[in-house]
């Protein structure tokens, strides 16, 4: 009696510009394409919105808004319902009002793939002006609520918003969300990864190292879950007065950071707490990064010293 082979199954895969980057969707499954073609809609539909390089989009004119209650959007509301989260879970470390801070940094436009410069030499590895990051006691992220009744975002005129990571990091929810039901997927949205499934495969993710030419540093492998990674040698530039510069700020000082760690992967539930999990590391320095990896993660110091917490991460076999 012949005895049919069990099928294979295929997993589709999709790639767009978006974010300041590439967004890759990969799934198996029933529905696969259509499901595709909802996560690409609804993370397409964010980029448009909550851009800040776009002086029409959704959050720019958020920003130019002289009312203290701007009616928005139900994707905006939920963006700025985070700006609080981030800022509570994160103890002020994750401030998503400082954009004048990243803007005076030289952060003033996408930082795609074509416009990406090196980081400056000795990035990496300098330990000159290191110091902590911490919180700004007058920031205005507490002043940042949502009324849902209404419908709108309540601020003091003139406090403005900047999607950075969070946005990335909801990008990959908002993706992982049109494609729940399937049997695998993964989201990764320019260095947030959001993946899962009803059939638990687990997957195997590459660590890279913050020198892009040096291959990676460790494989993490889960069924489900997000993994989002923040460093300061990917976006990086020279500024005007010819010192390191990077888009990571320091609330405290309102420069950009150089705490002692370079780059954090931080695992988490969502892509969201992720992302502030990663970023909050990279700013408290070497001595708490571990504080902040309560799911698991790895942390790069500029010593070149690895910190890895979690089962689930596995460091690379590197030739010294």
């Amino acid at each position: 009696m012949n005895q049919t082979e069990p099928a294979v199954a295929v997993e589709t895969a999709r790639q767009f510009p978006a974010l300041g980057g590439t967004v890759d969707i990969r799934a198996t499954g029933a529905g696969g394409q259509s499901a595709i073609n909802s996560a690409e809609s609804a993370i397409g539909e964010l980029h448009r919105r909550l851009t800040r390089f776009e002086p029409d989009s959704e959050l720019s004119r958020l920003n130019r808004d002289p009312r203290p209650a701007v009616p928005s959007s139900p994707l905006m509301l939920r963006f700025a319902d985070l700006v609080g989260y981030a800022g509570e879970l994160s103890g002020g470390l994750v401030d998503a009002t400082c954009i004048g801070a990243v803007e005076q940094a030289g952060y003033n436009e996408s930082f795609d793939s074509r416009k990406r410069k090196a980081a400056p030499e000795g990035l990496q590895a300098t330990e000159i002006g290191r110091r902590e990051g911490g919180a700004d006691p007058a920031s205005k992220w507490r002043e940042v609520s949502v009324d849902q009744d209404s419908g709108t975002v309540v601020r003091p005129p003139g406090v403005r918003l900047d999607s950075g990571g969070i946005g990335k990091g909801l990008a990959a929810d908002i993706g992982a969300e049109a494609l729940q039901n399937l049997e695998s997927f993964a989201v990764s949205c320019v260095g947030d990864i959001r993946f899962g499934g009803t059939a638990g495969i687990i997957r195997d993710v590459l660590v890279a190292s913050p020198d892009e030419d040096s291959g990676s540093l460790a494989t993490i492998r889960l069924a489900e879950g997000a993994i989002a990674t923040s460093g300061i040698t990917r976006r990086s530039w020279t500024d005007d007065k010819g010192q390191a510069a990077h888009h990571l700020i320091d609330p405290s000082s309102g420069r950009p950071a150089h705490t002692g760690v370079v780059q954090v992967t931080a695992i988490a539930p969502t892509g969201v707490e992720a992302e502030i999990r990663a970023k909050a590391a990279l700013l408290a320095g070497p001595e708490a990064a571990a504080d902040w990896l309560v799911h698991g993660g790895l942390a790069v110091l500029a010593d070149g010293r690895l910190i890895a917490i979690g089962d689930c991460v596995e460091l690379q076999e590197v030739e010294r």
